[in-house]
């Protein structure tokens, strides 16, 4: 009897717990009954609920958005401006914009940097005979090390005014800079905003200072052992120092060394190099408008990515966020008022020159392009979009998005819009950015990780719905 009783008992607690989850309210259903009142007293509601739940549904039915990520990453796995993985990019680019059925498909020529990683880049701490090897990456642009390597006390950092301060201390030193990517901040693109600039400008505040290297704390929140490289900027005229990335778990050896008294002695050997500039493409094709052709509303992503891992997070998603958005207005049969323009923008990585092309080769119709819509922030899931609108422009456009807010993606944030579209902005063209969940991004973000596994197949679909969608309705306002 005990036995049965029990039983009973773990059903009485079973039926309940279902009982209270099943009465419990949820932002979901909040927001669904919120629709459903809005659409009794809108008609024109009920329609645009009716389409965006179709791009959603069909897109996690039917969608390719995966397929088309796998292309792009077999194909040209390392899209670094200027080399010979970015050629073959835009080569796929135009062949898959093509066979979507994108039209007025064409390269649009823009001249980048080039730099090579080369086959070195050790750094090692310890004396000769038992050194300990720290997992590093050469930072973009960076020159190489003199032949056989160079070597130098560290002294760490955690901002410019603490290097500032050291003085006369940092002569032919090599500065660590190991401020962390803030762990409490919910965005996590800017807590990347509060430490990158150790990255970019280390070297160069570094270098003014007498030292004789720079290396850099990875940006990313994770504690490992996978480093993770970027740009960095030389000043014109300034002395140039060698500068890489190291992983968080090696920054924070060599700084807890420092921490104990010990003297840290690094080895540096890197043979990267810059070479002359090279001409490359964007990749432009369009979705034209059945009224108003001559309007534009704009999206795109960065076809290059850096040379290590794939770039499928950073910006492969992005690519196919556009490219599958098409697919999926084409294939429902939506031809918007005016047109869509897809531009898949060539060196945001390390220079932004496809984005200061396009402004400049577009100038003439920049009046024309109402809106534009960027994907950097990988394949996550998505939560919404940010926007340069402000005032009354921001609170009507609030509608636009209130579709996707049952399948709880329908957030609009004042904000901007991405790098590559910034252009834009001064010209009046309002300025739209999809904003996926960014707890993980950095975790990829320019490393080994950032690979076609690396990202869901559902997340990355709902991304492009909420892009199809933004687009068409941007398009049809």
């Amino acid at each position: 009897m005990k036995r049965f009783a029990g039983c009973s008992l773990r059903i009485s607690l079973i039926f309940s717990t279902l009982l209270l989850i099943a009465c419990a309210p949820s932002a979901t259903h909040e927001g669904s009954a919120q629709m459903q009142s809005a659409q009794d007293a809108d008609p024109g509601a009920v329609q645009q609920q009716d389409l965006a739940s179709r791009i959603v549904e069909f897109e996690l039915e039917h969608g390719q958005a995966s397929a088309i990520l796998q292309d792009l990453t077999r194909t040209a796995p390392h899209r670094l401006s200027g080399s010979e993985g970015a050629d073959t990019a835009v080569r796929w680019a135009l062949a898959k914009m093509a066979a979507i059925g994108v039209e007025n498909v064409r390269a649009e020529t823009c001249m980048v940097p080039r730099w090579e990683r080369g086959k070195t880049c050790k750094v090692e701490i310890g004396p000769e005979g038992g050194r300990q090897a720290i997992p590093a990456l050469a930072l973009g642009g960076s020159i190489g090390t003199a032949l056989g390597g160079i070597e130098g006390e560290v002294v760490v950092v955690r901002s410019f005014q603490a290097l500032e301060d050291l003085g006369d201390q940092v002569q032919g030193k090599i500065v660590l800079f190991n401020r962390p990517m803030p762990r409490a901040l919910m965005s996590t693109f800017q807590a990347y905003g509060q430490t990158v600039g150790q990255r970019t400008q280390g070297a160069v505040l570094a270098a003014e200072q007498g030292a004789i290297a720079a290396i850099v704390r990875s940006m990313t929140t994770a504690v490992d052992d996978i480093p993770h490289t970027g740009v960095m900027h030389y000043r014109e005229g300034k002395r140039k120092i060698p500068t890489a990335a190291i992983s968080t778990r090696g920054a924070d050896e060599i700084a807890g060394r420092i921490r104990r008294g010990e003297k840290v002695v690094l080895r540096l050997e890197m043979d990267c190099r810059n070479l002359p500039d090279k001409e490359s493409a964007n990749v432009v094709g369009e979705l034209r408008g059945r009224e108003r052709p001559e309007e534009i509303v704009l999206i795109g992503g960065h076809l290059d990515g850096w040379d290590v891992g794939e770039g499928a997070h950073d910006d492969g998603a992005g690519v196919t966020h556009c490219l599958e958005a098409i697919h999926i207005l084409r294939t429902l049969r939506q031809q918007p008022k005016r047109t869509i323009r897809v531009v898949l923008f060539m060196n945001e990585e390390n220079g932004l020159r496809g984005a200061r092309a396009y402004e400049a080769a577009h100038r003439g119709e920049m009046k024309q392009h109402v809106a534009a819509i960027e994907s950097d922030r990988g394949g996550f899931t998505p939560r919404g979009f940010t926007t340069s609108a402000r005032g009354q422009e921001f609170l009507d456009l609030k509608a636009l998005t209130d579709p996707l807010r049952p399948f709880e993606m329908g957030a609009l944030i004042q904000g901007g819009g991405g790098a590559d579209i910034a252009p834009l902005g001064p010209h009046g063209t309002t300025l739209f950015g999809l904003i996926p969940s960014s707890h993980r991004y950095f975790d990829y973000h320019h490393s080994e990780r950032d690979r076609f596994e690396a990202v869901n197949e559902r997340e990355l679909a709902l991304g492009a719905a909420a892009m199809a969608w933004m687009a068409w309705s941007l398009a049809e306002r």
